[in-house]
């Protein structure tokens, strides 16, 4: 039996090479990670590594799960087992759920190693020989049953914010009205484990003094933050820690499951998870190589690029800076830092605690390949504000960019080539003399030249989603370079030409799988296959060896007389049945879906059973009577809410009524040749000057109804809440553009001509309009979309919509 290959040796900084090492935030392992939080750091850094390699630089790309702390003892707990047997439970499904979105990491370990303690303890003895550390006194809650000082979330009671009557408040945040909070400031509050009564005790730990390291900490942040063009988003977070006064942290807990602190006095007591988490990259790479000192202690010859989302940046450039800084060793401190907003889901946000969005193994389960995946988040990386996933959009960049744009172009050429002579080529690359001096050539020659230097800009600053776009331009233009050329015609009546156009063309298709191959790998290996060019030896765009000044030349990428392999079409068309069905499988919590999935299945066993008993009919007018019922069960059910015509509108002008006081008598545009004049009753909720040139949500298809004197010709949508002494306009994005209709995806068709206001379409469709917990105006679970994004409002939450 022939044994396996032996592993390459581990990477070392290469003296004289441009040695890049490549961080992402540490996944916590107590759940499975959803489409934010693979977005937000370990896709976002894979890009960027395989960038590395592509051009030649010597990268090394890091990771692992983040194991200590409350958060893994809390669910080991719920699954009643051991913090390990959890951590090794989740620390495989998350390598699993990596490898399928086709993450290559040089290694993926953990926190929970003998390499961790090491390192972390040299850290802490080297912080305490330098006097950055502090012992000080705090109060926490104890409970004698479990005689255990409480963390934070195991402790829940009322919370005692004025107003919000949660009875399940944690510790360290209530997700009712979203304070952050104090164990010692709940109302009677409760162990999670034993439910008994906890009482506040005394008791001691350390701390890290960052107000004497602030002076070291700010003179590195003033010169890394500019020489290593961090992100706007990670300076503005970095600069509100230091406007606010940095103070005292403290760095150890009343736990079991973390490193232990090495001090007799604090022997029972393990590192707060802020402290050990970052030093997890060090450990991880020391558990890559004995050698890990050459990465992580070697300033001059390594830049260190770390990725992660906005909540973690204090950590990367406070805490963690402080640390090294405090222990006065030479440690390769982060050159540039990339950090993402918030991906939301469907108009709500994901949720790895509540279960909400798409998972990890969910995008698996859908059949839609990594590659589109890995296209779709990263042409929505939310890198300066926060984006939104929705299925109807996903469907959109699949059908419209990947298949019609990027899949059609490369199919069209190859295909072409592969047809036997008379037709084409029989998959041999012709020779094309004088490429360079045909017109539409160099002008594809050139404007291909511009979107690669983009390209090489835009990855080079990090800007991930911009380099993803100036790739997919040269698609575009390859696309319109072959349809102008008409080479269909040009193989008989001029078969140089055509054989420029084709060698050409397949040059870009070259380029394209290189320049795409840090995005969409999958896709690229593909490509190259069909290409009959091996990805070990071709797949590189190296500034040394001269492969980037190529492109200038795309008819010399492929040399003629090459075979290709045989074109298939890359990317399957998604069509509306399976966006609507998998928007409903993924809606709701996973808890809600799983709840479901028994439901349906009790629900198919009994019609199953129903079916198999021959029942036998009434008499014809009870056969008549069901049948009517029927009738009318299956026209109330095909109510859409599409029937409802809602715009766009801009409010031009509005004013008193003049024989109402309640009333606001409003001249909006909704796209029209004129205005509508639309009543309102808003008089004693909005003031009139809050009323004027704004952008509102107007359904445009109610019957016209005179009121007090004025006909009103549409009407303005507002939540309100409970009791209805609040209500608020539901508003379009800024950039709606006016007369646009307001879609519900999944749901399509014209709207009725008219509604009158008792009707029961409008009547059935009005109980499911209503404002979600985000602030989203919505439709049951579906937002109010607009070509600008969802409509809002502004503090109602979980309103009714009028």
């Amino acid at each position: 039996m022939a044994s396996s290959p032996p592993s390459p040796p581990p990477k070392l900084p290469i003296p004289g090479r441009r040695n890049i090492l490549i961080t992402s935030a540490l996944p916590y392992v107590n759940n499975v990670p959803h489409l934010g939080n693979i977005i937000g750091c370990v896709l976002s850094a894979d890009v960027f590594a395989r960038y590395c390699r592509l051009r030649g630089y010597n990268a090394l790309y890091i990771c692992g799960t983040d194991e200590y702390g409350t958060a893994t003892e809390t669910k080991a707990m719920e699954e009643k087992c051991s913090p390990k047997e959890i951590c090794d439970k989740y620390h495989a499904i998350h390598n699993e759920v990596y490898k399928w979105f086709d993450i290559k990491f040089d290694k993926f370990g953990r926190t929970s190693s003998p390499q961790q303690t090491e390192i972390c303890q040299a850290i802490f003895h080297k912080l305490m020989e330098n006097n950055w550390l502090t012992e000080n006194t705090m109060q926490q809650l104890y409970c004698d049953t479990c005689r255990r000082f409480l963390a934070d979330r195991l402790v829940e009671g009322t919370c005692p914010i004025e107003g919000c009557t949660n009875k399940a408040a944690r510790g360290d945040q209530c997700d009712n009205c979203s304070h952050m909070l104090n164990p010692t400031e709940l109302i009677d509050p409760k162990c999670k484990v034993c439910k008994n009564t906890p009482h506040i005790r005394e008791t001691d730990h350390l701390f890290l003094d960052l107000p004497l390291l602030e002076g070291k900490l700010v003179n590195y942040i003033n010169d890394t933050s500019v020489a290593g063009m961090w992100s706007q988003n990670a300076i503005q977070a970095t600069n509100a820690w230091l406007k606010e006064g940095l103070k005292s942290r403290c760095i150890t807990r009343d736990l079991k499951w973390g490193v232990p602190v090495p001090i007799e006095k604090y022997k029972d007591k393990v590192f707060y998870v802020w402290f050990d988490a970052p030093i997890g990259y060090v450990s991880i790479t020391a558990s890559y190589t004995p050698e890990w000192e050459q990465w992580w202690k070697n300033p001059d010859n390594v830049e260190l690029f770390q990725f992660m989302g906005k909540d973690n940046v204090p950590f990367h450039t406070i805490m963690f800076p402080s640390t090294l800084l405090g222990t006065g060793e030479n440690w390769t401190m982060m050159k540039t830092i990339s950090v993402t907003e918030y991906l939301n889901y469907e108009g709500g946000k994901f949720s790895k605690s509540k279960g909400i969005g798409v998972f990890g193994n969910d995008a698996k389960d859908t059949n839609i390949p990594p590659e589109v995946w890995r296209y779709y988040l990263l042409m929505n990386r939310p890198e300066a504000s926060d984006t939104l996933f929705t299925w109807t959009d996903l469907q959109a960049k699949l059908n419209s960019e990947l298949l019609n744009n990027l899949g059609n172009f490369i199919n069209r050429v190859l295909s072409f080539i592969a047809k036997p002579v008379g037709a084409g080529y029989d998959s041999i690359i012709p020779d094309a003399p004088g490429a360079e001096s045909h017109p539409s050539t160099s002008d594809i020659a050139e404007k291909v030249s511009k979107s690669v230097e983009q390209y090489l800009d835009a990855m080079e600053k990090v800007k991930l989603k911009q380099g993803l776009k100036s790739a997919m331009g040269i698609s575009t233009d390859g696309n319109r370079y072959l349809q102008e050329s008409e080479f269909w015609k040009l193989y008989k009546d001029n078969p140089a030409n055509c054989a420029i156009v084709m060698k050409t063309s397949v040059g870009l298709v070259y380029l394209l799988a290189c320049l795409l191959e840090p995005f969409m790998p999958s896709f690229s290996k593909e490509v190259l296959r069909q290409l009959n060019l091996s990805p070990e030896e071709t797949l590189s765009f190296s500034e040394e060896k001269g492969e980037s000044a190529k492109a200038k030349t795309p008819w010399d990428l492929v040399p003629a007389g090459h075979k290709i392999g045989r074109p298939v079409p890359l990317f399957e068309e998604l069509k509306d049945e399976k966006v609507s069905k998998h928007r409903e499988t993924y809606a709701g919590s996973q808890a809600e879906r799983r709840s479901k999935a028994v439901a349906d299945a009790e629900a198919t066993k009994i019609a199953n059973q129903l079916n198999s008993i021959a029942l036998s009919g009434g008499s014809k007018k009870e056969q008549k009577k069901k049948s009517g019922n029927s009738k009318s069960k299956v026209a109330e059910a095909e109510i859409s809410v599409a029937k409802l015509e809602i715009r766009v509108g801009l409010i031009r002008k509005a004013e008193k009524h003049p024989d109402a006081d309640s009333l606001y008598v409003e001249e909006i545009d909704v796209g029209e040749e004129a205005p509508r004049t639309v009543v309102s009753g808003l008089v004693k909720y909005i003031p009139l000057e809050e009323m004027q040139n704004r952008k509102v949500c107007v359904l445009c298809n109610l019957k016209p109804v005179v009121m007090r004197g004025i006909k009103s010709h549409a009407m303005v949508l507002a939540a309100s809440n409970e009791d209805h002494t609040r209500v608020e306009l539901v508003e379009p994005p800024a950039d709606a553009a006016v007369g646009e209709r307001v879609t519900f995806a999944g749901h399509s068709g014209e709207p009725e001509a008219s509604l009158s206001g008792k009707s029961k379409v409008w009547e059935k469709l009005a109980a499911d309009l209503h404002s979600s917990g985000e602030l989203v105006a919505c439709y049951k679970d579906v937002p109010f979309m607009t070509s600008a994004g969802v409509c809002k409002v502004k503090t109602i939450a979980n309103g009714e919509i009028r």
